[in-house]
């Protein structure tokens, strides 16, 4: 007991170190670029890239130790990891932000003073402390705790938040009609991330499934371990990353750059394309019963959705910070990343359904995420044009005011 204990207590630790250092990073490579540059979602994109390093490094190390079952050792080289990481950003890139902003004559966000949080400090002492509270009340066992319940009502609970907040945004009368406009596009691209990410996110679930039990791991005489396919994303994302963000930054020069829903569209349709691929691998092991499918199955598929998670993920991230009113960047960062949460979650409940000796489930989830997939990116484009249009005039309408 006193050792799930310390496993959920490290889970909450990862989480809120996760959510602190996310969204602050990524507001601050978003204030490095003025209103109105064209380079924004080509630098997030090569920021994009750098994150994926990691993740890169990360399946290939931990998934050896995985295989001999020395889990211990995998949890510390992730430690020393993030260790390595807090000393590089404390004693180099925070000069080399610095820089690049002084450089560009900007002030960066993260200078200015705000005495909007100057109560911070109280809330997150309060905050830890009720959190120390309802650890230590699981722990004694006087608090109930069942994961699986927790899970889904922390789905509803993070889309009951993230509506409410939107709700509470689009009424208070600080904000014009431009910022609510511009608060209601962000609304509808979190939304569409929740979709991608509740698919993209099969990849830990039944992709790892399909590799584990259908596909065929030996290669050239190397049984390959299947975690290993996790590394194909971050792969794809190195070498692909710098080819989109040219892409994104000479179709900014020329003026023809898509607008945000219709990058997110494009990843949409992408990763239903990936998704098309695995419903063809799943049904051909139905078709020839004990036979394994080629590993080209699953590197097709994630090649596919690696490049909707690229048109969609780092503009998602630009997006965030190009349209959210003055002095919310940090907010709309971390409600773009409760999408990924909810993403996860709704992909942990599609996963659950699959049982892992069983390939029969595999072609209606498979077919359920491309549909979700497709209906939504129809519904962006469809939107894309006459949102855009009205942003423009009210836009306009400022600027002569």
């Amino acid at each position: 007991m006193f050792g799930m204990t310390l496993f959920f207590v490290g889970l909450i630790c990862i989480v809120l170190g996760s959510g602190l250092f996310k969204t602050c990073i990524s507001v601050m490579v978003g204030a490095l670029y003025p209103e109105g540059d064209v380079h924004r979602d080509s630098g997030f994109t090569i920021f994009y890239m750098g994150i994926n390093i990691g993740a890169l490094l990360a399946a290939l190390i931990v998934g050896v130790f995985k295989e001999q079952g020395m889990w211990h050792i995998g949890f510390g080289v992730g430690g020393l990891g993030m260790l390595a990481s807090l000393l590089i950003y404390r004693f180099s890139a925070r000069k080399t932000l610095a820089y690049y902003a002084q450089a560009k004559n900007i002030t960066p966000e993260w200078k200015r003073a705000n005495d909007n949080h100057k109560n911070i400090g109280r809330w997150v002492t309060g905050f830890l402390g009720l959190l120390a509270a309802v650890v230590i009340l699981v722990a004694t066992g006087i608090m109930p705790f069942n994961p699986e319940q927790v899970v889904t009502y922390m789905t509803y609970i993070i889309a009951a938040v993230v509506i409410g907040y939107f709700a509470i945004l689009f009424v208070l009368p600080k904000f014009d009609k431009t910022d609510k406009l511009r608060l209601l596009i962000c609304f509808i691209l979190i939304i569409g991330s929740t979709l991608f990410w509740s698919s993209f996110e099969q990849q830990p679930t039944s992709f790892n499934l399909f590799a584990d039990n259908y596909t065929d791991l030996d290669v050239l005489g190397f049984q390959v371990p299947s975690i290993w396919f996790q590394s194909l994303n971050p792969l794809f994302i190195l070498l692909l990353a710098p080819i989109v963000s040219i892409i994104w930054v000479k179709l900014g020069n020329r003026g023809v750059e898509p607008s945000s829903m219709v990058k997110f569209a494009l990843g949409m349709l992408l990763a239903a394309a990936g998704f098309g691929l695995m419903i063809l691998a799943s049904k051909s092991i139905l078709t020839n019963e004990g036979s394994l499918a080629s590993p080209l199955w699953l590197v097709g598929s994630l090649l596919l959705l690696t490049l909707g998670e690229l048109a969609l993920s780092p503009v998602g991230l630009s997006s965030m910070t190009k349209l959210a009113p003055k002095g919310m960047q940090g907010q709309m960062m971390g409600l773009f990343f409760a999408s990924l949460a909810m993403g996860n979650l709704v992909a942990a409940f599609f996963g659950g359904y699959v049982s892992a000796d069983k390939i029969e489930g595999l072609p209606g989830l498979f077919t359920t995420m491309t549909i979700f997939l497709v209906v939504t990116a129809v519904i962006l484009l469809l939107l894309a044009k006459p949102i855009n249009t009205m942003l423009k005039k009210s836009e306009q309408a400022d600027a002569k005011v």
